[in-house]
């Protein structure tokens, strides 16, 4: 009678230690991995919030700009010499100024 078994007796090893070694690595990388995407995404979310004040700035400003470039227009279009000035050296550099919508 003879023996499937060639070491005394004992079943063979149903996960060869290459196999555990290679899924023990991959479970270690993706351990890795997450840990460093949500450090990254604390990271750019603590940047944002930190670049939130200028951006409210620069809207602000722009909000004044528009305003005043309206402004500026109706004035041109009421005839007021100063600001045709002013209109005709924006156009002169391709900026145009739109009257202000109420």
């Amino acid at each position: 009678m003879s023996s499937r078994y060639h070491d005394g007796g004992r079943a063979p090893n149903p996960l060869p230690l290459p196999l555990i070694l290679v899924v023990v690595s991959f479970f270690v990388l993706m351990a890795f991995e997450t840990g460093q995407t949500l450090h990254d995404q604390h990271t750019l979310t603590e940047l944002l919030q930190a670049q939130q004040a200028s951006v409210d700035q620069g809207v602000k400003l722009r909000q004044q700009l528009q305003t005043l470039a309206g402004k500026t227009a109706e004035l041109a279009a009421a005839g007021d010499a100063g600001a045709k000035s002013v209109v005709e050296q924006m156009k002169a550099q391709g900026i145009t100024l739109g009257i202000a919508k109420k």
